[in-house]
């Protein structure tokens, strides 16, 4: 920031009014150069401020038994066994970390799917390969209880009906994020909030001239590379450069990874569209199996009547990777006989991705 003569003020902000800011005393000592507390003005205020775990009622984290993501990245210990409550990217990256490592996993979704942002057919893939890794997976699934021993916890849950109890060493709440909006002044300037986040539209503005919002207080998807790009497209859209709103591919770090970008085969049947979907299996690509990774799936829908490429949904190695390639290809409004003309190199994952295009059409090579 120094390089790009980046002013930091070191403070705890409110926002009095469009323009004006009041600066008051943090707790934590400011760094070398920073400047005060005090008043600031400025045509253009962009917040900026993040998100923290959602707490539930009877599940608040203490830090030691019952964590959230911030504590579970830096535990006092291994635990033998770990019980997840949400499995959004957060809780399954985390279950297939530990899982890694040795633990006991269980995980518990209220949902019937796991992954519930993900195609219902990459869940259920992945789904499989977790379960044979020996992760326990509870869906339709919830945690009614949580007695707290001195070293362990006895969580009910209550599954079809049915309840049961399941004793681990560590849990895990990972059942979403909130947006830091409090004490910012945006009820009194009357910023618009849902669900705990600000409101903003496809270049980040809020309902108040002069007032933005970037990043996980802006909302889903919350991701650290939507949240950088958003830097640069509200900067572009307040400077008047006529930005493009963006294509955001999602990535799950766990193993198998897992990477989507655009619609899941039941949100295109929602909007009524006539699609035409390709499927091609990491079983059938040489390179996955030469890895010894050839569990996965490759999954593209495409518009039947335009060619137009819809969503790409992927479960397997590297796929956090080879989703760029989707995501480029929507960009440019790249049709699907466009792709299947294009030349993917041989040996490679990024063949499977070829085929599936391919497939769409009951062409492919491979299978």
């Amino acid at each position: 920031m120094r390089k790009n003569k980046v002013s930091v003020i070191w403070g705890e902000a409110f926002i009095d009014a469009p323009g004006m800011v009041t600066v008051k005393p943090s707790k934590s000592e400011a760094p070398k150069g920073a400047l005060g507390p005090g008043s600031y003005q400025a045509k253009h205020i962009i917040i900026a401020t993040g998100a923290r775990p959602r707490v539930l009622p009877g599940i608040e984290p203490d830090k030691k038994l019952v964590s959230t993501y911030f504590e579970a990245m830096v535990p006092d210990r291994m635990p033998k066994s770990l019980l997840i409550i949400g499995s959004g990217a957060i809780g399954i990256e985390f279950a297939s970390f530990y899982r890694t490592l040795g633990a006991d996993v269980t995980v518990v979704e209220v949902l019937p799917q796991i992954l519930p942002v993900e195609d219902a057919e990459i869940a259920a893939v992945a789904r499989k390969s977790f379960e044979k890794q020996g992760i326990k997976i509870l869906t339709n699934a919830k945690v009614t209880k949580l007695d707290k021993k001195s070293d362990n916890v006895i969580a009910t849950i209550e599954e079809g009906g049915k309840s049961q109890t399941i004793t681990a060493e560590r849990v895990i709440s990972a059942v979403g994020v909130v947006g830091n909006i409090e004490n910012l002044g945006l009820k009194k300037l009357g910023v618009k909030t849902e669900r705990d986040i600000i409101a903003v539209d496809q270049f980040n503005k809020t309902n108040v001239p002069g007032i933005y919002a970037i990043g996980d207080v802006s909302g889903p998807p919350m991701l650290a590379h939507k949240a950088e790009h958003e830097g640069v497209v509200c900067i572009e859209a307040i400077k008047g450069l006529h930005p493009h709103p963006m294509m955001i591919p999602g990535c799950t770090y766990c193993s198998p990874q897992i990477a989507s970008v655009g619609l899941t085969e039941q949100a295109a049947k929602e909007k009524k569209q006539d699609i035409r979907i390709g499927r091609f299996p990491f079983m059938a690509n040489g390179k996955a199996i030469a890895l010894g990774e050839e569990q996965g799936l490759v999954k593209v829908i495409f518009d039947s009547k335009t060619g137009q490429l819809l969503g790409a949904h992927m479960v397997g190695a590297e796929v956090t990777e080879l989703i760029q390639v989707y995501v480029v290809a929507m960009n440019l409004e790249t049709t699907e006989e466009e792709l299947m003309r294009t030349v993917f190199p041989h040996p490679t994952l990024s063949e499977a991705m070829h085929e599936a295009v391919l497939n769409a059409h009951g062409r492919a090579l491979n299978i």
